[in-house]
């Protein structure tokens, strides 16, 4: 191993010194934030007489308090606050009075639980950093609660002042333990696309199924909770959730073009697939909605003398699968397929790979949903999303 040299060791203390400065100064903003919220509280500013003052200052107190830069003591201004006739001790909206940690602590740790650590690798990870006194297992569970806490409040979120033009719905599986047994279970996941094109995830439930019992009960809660009906619902072609779609039956519908490729390469010999494709393809690349039309019917004439399995899977589809020539060109590649829902789901399943199981279905869902939450998992726009415009306006008018 090389040894330091005289100059490589200087340059080390001075990187340790401004790190040290920096960190002096951070915590001085910290405590300078305290007192002016402490001021405005109070109406003036420290050692001022005036009469709109609304209380007085009652010393400090220090704080120990576990930060980015480590475990780090806090001067802490106190004071009474004149509420109506009533005096009140101050407290602080930056630093409640119980909080042991910084925002960006909690941060880290919920970062670190979504990723896939439990408890105890969280605490060793974090421990040269932030020491073992406010990083227990009860306080990383208790970061987690806050987690689970805001889930709730989204889950119950009233929808009536939102809008989306365009839901998308799917199912994706994960492993969990149910009746003391380790089982796939599907989560159904409903993505909103709105207006200005931004998608984003309206719901999120975790069903013993996908039968119509159970897609109707995700749709049933989304009504209740206010949400209107969208102006179209991309969907694959699973038959329960088929049958749930009567709940929003003023909406079209497009089915999923690659689920319904799986299906049709599923009825069709190996050898003719490349024919298949090129027959599938005229219909889903088509310049207009005509061409489009008469491509289908080509392909069930054709395919009813090669193979009748993959003409009526094709008719088990119908024009569904057509509704996208509806809308304008720049929307149809996004339109076509569940994909802009598929890659939520690839994202979910690649984040929650290195748990074998869930605990519970709670934990689960509770997990999907921090991913997105916290910022690991960002949803962008829909490709075409300026176009929406016209949709909305042809909607407006047709309604």
């Amino acid at each position: 191993m090389q040894k330091l040299t005289t100059t490589d060791s200087q340059v080390l203390e001075f990187r340790q010194e401004i790190e040290n400065r920096l960190r002096l100064r951070v915590l001085e903003a910290l405590e300078d934030v305290l007192e002016e919220e402490l001021e405005e509280a109070l109406g003036c500013p420290r050692y001022e007489r005036s009469s709109i003052r609304r209380g007085y200052r009652n010393g400090r107190e220090r704080r120990r308090l576990t930060t980015a830069l480590g475990l780090r003591e806090v001067q802490v201004p106190r004071g009474r606050v004149w509420v109506g006739e009533a005096r009140e001790e101050f407290r602080s909206q930056l630093l409640p009075r119980y909080a042991r940690r910084t925002r960006e602590v909690d941060e880290a740790i919920l970062g670190a639980y979504l990723a896939g650590a439990n408890s105890r690798r969280i605490r060793k990870a974090l421990k040269p950093l932030l020491g073992e006194e406010h990083l227990s297992k009860s306080a990383v569970s208790r970061v987690v609660a806050r987690l689970k806490e805001r889930f709730a409040e989204w889950r119950g979120r009233d929808l009536r002042e939102e809008a989306y033009v365009i839901v998308f719905l799917d199912a994706f599986h994960l492993k969990v333990r149910l009746a003391r047994r380790v089982v796939s279970v599907p989560v159904l996941a409903v993505l909103g696309v709105k207006k200005d094109g931004q998608k984003e995830l309206i719901g999120l439930e975790l069903a013993v199924s996908e039968a119509a019992t159970h897609w109707g009960s995700v749709l049933e809660d989304l009504q209740r909770r206010g949400l209107r009906a969208p102006r179209l619902l991309v969907v694959d072609g699973h038959k329960g959730l088929q049958k749930a779609l009567a709940h929003w039956p003023s909406s079209k519908v497009q089915r999923c073009t690659q689920h319904k490729w799986t299906n049709l390469v599923e009825h069709c010999p190996r050898h003719a697939r490349n024919e298949l494709r090129r027959d599938y393809h005229r219909i889903l690349y088509a310049r207009e909605g005509l061409e489009a039309r008469q491509a289908y019917e080509a392909f069930l004439v054709k395919w009813r003398k090669l193979c009748p399995a993959v003409a009526t899977s094709l008719e088990e589809a119908g024009e569904e699968l057509l509704t996208f020539y509806e809308f304008p060109r720049a929307l149809w590649k996004s339109l076509r397929t569940t994909n802009a829902l598929e890659n939520l789901n690839r994202e979910f399943r690649r984040r929650t790979k290195t748990q074998a199981s869930f605990s519970t279905e709670g934990a689960a869902v509770t997990l999907l949903f921090g991913l997105l939450a916290s910022g690991q998992i960002q949803l962008r726009r829909i490709d075409g999303y300026k176009k929406l415009g016209e949709v909305l306006e042809t909607w407006t008018q047709a309604a």
